[in-house]
């Protein structure tokens, strides 16, 4: 085997062991925060060594940053990706928004919404991580707003204030995330009556 092929097939297994402590730690950061992430409850979760993770990630903050973009991807596979190929405008909106719901009432991961679980955490805490989840909070209202701003263009809807409209589904999806983790699962129903007040049923 050449060299090459050598340092390939490393390559290969590093992006997978990169992947599995990943996914595993945005499981945990869902439920206990990105500080509950650690190398040492990593390893023995999934029953590698310390030393390994800390090679791949180096410090706590890289392994912070590499989670985030992590629960993005699975983010954007669930919730952005199967509304893809829809016209823009209020049936691309309303197909994310349920797709949204479908990932935080299974919930794709066990403390329900990552972002609504990580934000509160670091929301004053400037730096790198901080950045991260803002970034992705931005991104997530931007879609939104821009189908909005396309069902309105499309006269889909009335002359109504979009920005606002925005901040008021992202308001309903977080309350309805911390419902849905007390047990509420009557939130559901309600959102749906909340949104389709919004944008008319």
């Amino acid at each position: 085997m050449s060299v090459t092929a050598i340092s390939d097939r490393r390559l290969q297994r590093g992006a997978r062991s990169r992947q599995a402590i990943t996914r595993r730690a945005v499981d945990i950061a869902s439920l206990d925060g990105l500080d509950g992430v650690s190398f040492g409850r990593l390893a023995d979760d999934l029953d590698i060594s310390k030393a390994g993770i800390q090679t791949l990630f180096r410090t706590k903050e890289q392994l912070q940053l590499a989670t985030v973009e992590t629960a993005r991807l699975v983010f954007l596979d669930e919730v952005v990706a199967p509304a893809r190929d829809l016209p823009s405008g209020l049936v691309r909106l309303r197909a994310l928004l349920e797709n949204w719901i479908a990932y935080v009432e299974r919930p794709v991961f066990p403390g329900g919404c990552f972002w609504t679980a990580t934000m509160a955490e670091f929301d004053s805490h400037p730096g790198p991580v901080r950045d991260a989840l803002a970034r992705q909070r931005a991104d997530w209202q931007a879609l939104l707003l821009r189908h909005l701003h396309s069902a309105i263009a499309a006269g889909e809807l009335g002359n109504i204030d979009a920005e606002l409209a925005v901040f008021q589904i992202d308001s309903m999806l977080n309350n309805t995330n911390i419902a849905l983790r007390l047990g509420n699962h009557d939130s559901v129903r309600l959102l749906r009556r909340g949104i389709d007040n919004l944008l008319g049923s």
